[in-house]
């Protein structure tokens, strides 16, 4: 007699995207209506023309989605239902013994993609410079509204709620005890999580820490200089989160206040391109050189358009975006955590959290360590190094 699976059961799940589907993206492409140019030499009004044009020639023409599929396809990849919403998750185990399990979060405009070449290193570390006492069982999940995760049809999957469906999800998956991981938005739902203290989470590693201190998080959106008192590394830091919170997050702002305006994300391929490829000046700066022919560390061409084309065939440039609407919590802000933090600063990311904020955010800061390269996108620039930084922080928990 066979048994009936039921919703919450965790089900086997294979990418099967209709070839009709990827033609379409293709003549919509092909029939994008442009602007004019810019009337500027500089980023400073936008994704430049050239660039959009350059992405526009290669994805409509020569790039293959089939070859990241078949990469996705080859993972253990699985379905359940959490609080009456699928969603998506990446599960490899590793083949070590006393491995960690570890659930990483992705962030936006990013999806799963992000974090497929850390998948060896961090499950089979000996097959790339590790050791076995490094090795961890890895979960990626989708965020809902996310890629092939479920889209919310109601409000409430905010970071909170989302924290609390990955400790739900973990303990689906037997892990009785675990570590968490996340950039971006996974860094903002990582901290609620520790925030929230479920017994099962030993500890979390961040590479975009939430550690700005609340008189100064008072004090950016003005644009005035540096508080008196600072330090020389949380003078820059400051100098870099003023330049973020005065021109560096219209996206944010936007999809914040108003993200079901954005019908063009669902329409135009191109449109849905630029605004994801806008995320700030750094970023931008290294993904159009990617199309230039200079890849910044390993993101190339093709990998910032295998997150762009995920995006669009699953139409979710609005469901994704409705996460900065339901959020209530700033991106940079103390969350509370008050278990073993580690941290991890990159030289390109949003600002570069000075060691002296972080011991006051994270009380029980077990790792802190800057390194020389890499950016907001650190998973998918230097997985080597992002690898490694996870296996540091990690160490004294296991």
């Amino acid at each position: 007699m066979q048994s009936q699976t039921t919703a919450t059961d965790v089900r086997p799940f294979h990418i099967s995207i209709e070839e009709e589907a990827i033609q379409d993206q293709r003549r919509r492409i092909a029939a994008t209506r442009w602007p004019d140019k810019e009337t500027v030499t500089d980023p400073s009004q936008g994704v430049q023309l050239t660039t959009m044009q350059k992405l526009a020639r290669y994805w409509g023409t020569d790039y293959d989605f089939r070859r990241v599929e078949a990469r996705l396809n080859a993972l253990p990849q699985f379905m359940t239902e959490i609080d009456g919403l699928d969603i998506h998750f990446i599960h490899v185990q590793s083949r070590h013994d006393n491995a960690l399990p570890l659930i990483i979060t992705h962030g936006w405009p990013g999806s799963v993609i992000e974090m497929l070449k850390v998948v060896g290193p961090l499950t089979d570390p000996t097959a790339h410079g590790g050791s076995v006492e490094d090795a961890f069982h890895l979960v990626i999940p989708s965020i809902p509204g996310y890629g092939f995760s479920g889209k919310p049809t109601t409000t409430g999957w905010d970071p909170d709620h989302i924290a609390r469906a990955w400790v739900v999800l973990m303990k689906r998956l037997g892990y009785t005890r675990f570590v968490a991981q996340g950039g971006d938005w996974g860094a903002i739902i990582t901290d609620v999580m520790a925030a929230q203290t479920p017994a099962e989470l030993l500890g979390i590693h961040t590479n975009m820490p939430g550690a700005v201190p609340p008189d100064i998080v008072k004090t950016l959106p003005s644009g005035d200089p540096p508080p008196s008192g600072l330090s020389v590394d949380e003078s820059h830091a400051y100098e870099q989160l003023s330049r973020v919170y005065t021109k560096g997050i219209g996206y944010a702002v936007e999809m914040g206040l108003r993200p079901q305006t954005l019908y063009g994300l669902a329409d135009s391929p191109i449109a849905l391109a630029a605004w994801m490829l806008d995320h700030d000046a750094i970023s931008y700066e290294d993904i159009s050189a990617a199309f230039d022919g200079h890849p910044v560390g390993e993101l190339t061409r093709d990998e910032v358009l295998d997150n762009i084309t995920l995006t669009w065939l699953t139409n979710t440039g609005i469901s994704s975006g409705r996460l900065y609407w339901e959020n209530k919590l700033g991106f940079f802000d103390i969350k509370n955590v008050s278990i073993p933090a580690a941290v991890s600063v990159f030289p390109k990311e949003l600002y570069e959290a000075p060691r002296s904020w972080a011991e006051r955010a994270y009380p029980k800061l077990i790792y802190y360590n800057k390194v020389d390269k890499g950016g907001h996108f650190a998973a998918w620039e230097q997985p080597q190094l992002f690898s490694e930084e996870v296996r540091a922080g990690f160490r004294s928990l296991r």
